[in-house]
């Protein structure tokens, strides 16, 4: 157990990742406060799953466009000080947020529009900040490590920003969580300004910048592992991801509760999460993360197609753990992967492709279920997507082979 639990925690050796682990830790437990918050107020204001699908949607599309360029920035620039600005930018959206709940001017299109300002700085910042890992690694047989511990500190965050929010936004409001969410990035802001990193040699730039996407793009598609992979990430980003902007309406409605069981659901999910990142972190031979992810898809899939019909609050619960828990061991065995497969050259665009597939795919699924949510019902849309991913899944699983011949080779 300890020699498993050294494996599963050797990237914290590096003092640099170490200091960046700890703060970026704090930032996503405030992240997840503010998500939490920023769901319950758009309900309280509207009680309208259209405007939950809108503000998921405007959140994470401007992933979908912009991300492809702050993967060629982040081949071409120093990382560090790129997230320095995107830290910065984050914490005053936060506080603008804060500002207008606060003086009661909250309108539901504004949650919709700095929704879409913080989408906007995350799609730079999330393709950024997983190149930036790399740098912060020195030894890349810690690698795998690193990934495991970047998801296992993301779903911790996951699992315990929601039960905060629930707590804050029920003794005080929805300004305290905002509030929160901007005192979390000045941690992040000041290990960034203190680290002192060797950049990666410079490369060639393209003549244009279409040319160095153009080319992350054709790397990516005929790469015998990078493309199936980013393929069945998108499958579970667009049917099963979007359960998230959903779960104030069963809440609210299914289980008549408060944001109290908003915090329940999702924290139930976020445990998933961390205990699926926790058994990926002592995993030591790759090439089982393909079965991984396969196994993960459809436990995601079968567990939502559950939960949506559930009337019992204890049964939903353990439905989403295991829909974190799908949902997570998809995404970081398919991280691990492609980080282990791509060129050091093309890792910033390849890694923005890992972007787009896993949150950039998501609005498109959001607005499509908060809308299909408003014609018919939550419950049965989220069943349709529960089994629309069981049927897509089926298709990499039985492609499986090709993918694990070119680890195997590799």
């Amino acid at each position: 157990m300890t020699n498993s639990l050294s494996h599963a925690t050797r990237a914290l050796k590096h003092p640099a990742y170490r200091r960046f682990f700890i703060a970026q830790g704090c930032s996503l437990i405030g992240t997840w406060v503010q998500l939490v918050a920023m769901s319950w107020l758009v309900w309280r204001l509207t009680h309208s799953a259209a405007w939950l699908g809108w503000t998921g949607f405007a959140g994470q599309i401007p992933i979908l466009f912009l991300a492809p360029f702050a993967g060629v920035w982040s081949d071409r620039f120093n990382r560090r000080k790129l997230l320095m600005v995107t830290q910065l930018l984050s914490l005053g959206q936060s506080l603008l947020l804060a500002a207008l709940v606060w003086t009661h001017s909250a309108e539901p299109w504004h949650c919709v529009l700095l929704a879409g300002t913080l989408g906007c700085i995350n799609a730079f910042d999330t393709p950024i900040r997983q190149s930036f890992t790399v740098m912060m690694v020195e030894d890349k047989k810690d690698m795998p490590s690193a990934i495991a511990m970047n998801s296992f500190m993301f779903n911790l965050a996951r699992l315990i920003g929601p039960s905060i929010a629930g707590f804050m936004i029920s003794a005080f409001s929805e300004t305290a969580c905002f509030l929160m969410n901007s005192v979390s990035y000045i941690g992040v802001i000041a290990v960034l300004f203190s680290l002192q990193l060797k950049n990666p040699p410079a490369r060639p730039k393209a003549l244009h910048l279409l040319a160095d996407l153009a080319e992350g793009a054709r790397y990516a598609s005929g790469h015998p592992v990078i493309g199936r992979l980013l393929a069945q990430l998108c499958i579970l980003s667009l049917l099963i991801a979007p359960y998230v902007q959903l779960m104030p309406i069963f809440a609210g409605q299914v289980f008549a509760g408060d944001a109290r069981v908003l915090g329940l659901l999702i924290g139930a999910a976020g445990f998933g999460a961390v205990t699926a990142t926790l058994f990926l972190a002592t995993r030591r031979d790759i090439k089982i993360l393909p079965v991984i992810i396969a196994a993960g898809s459809l436990l995601a899939g079968l567990c939502l197609a559950l939960f949506s019909q559930s009337q019992s609050l204890p049964f939903s619960m353990v439905m989403m753990v295991g829909v974190g828990a799908g949902i997570i061991s998809t995404a970081a065995s398919t991280n691990t992967l492609i980080q282990h497969s791509v060129e050091d050259d093309k890792r910033g665009r390849v890694m923005s492709l890992y972007t787009i597939s896993f949150l950039g795919i998501a609005p498109i699924g959001s607005l499509i279920l908060g809308h299909l949510s408003e014609m018919w019902s939550a419950p049965l849309v989220l069943m349709c997507a529960g089994i629309l991913c069981l049927l897509g899944t089926l298709r990499f699983v039985i492609n499986l082979s090709p993918v694990q011949k070119a680890l195997n080779v590799s």
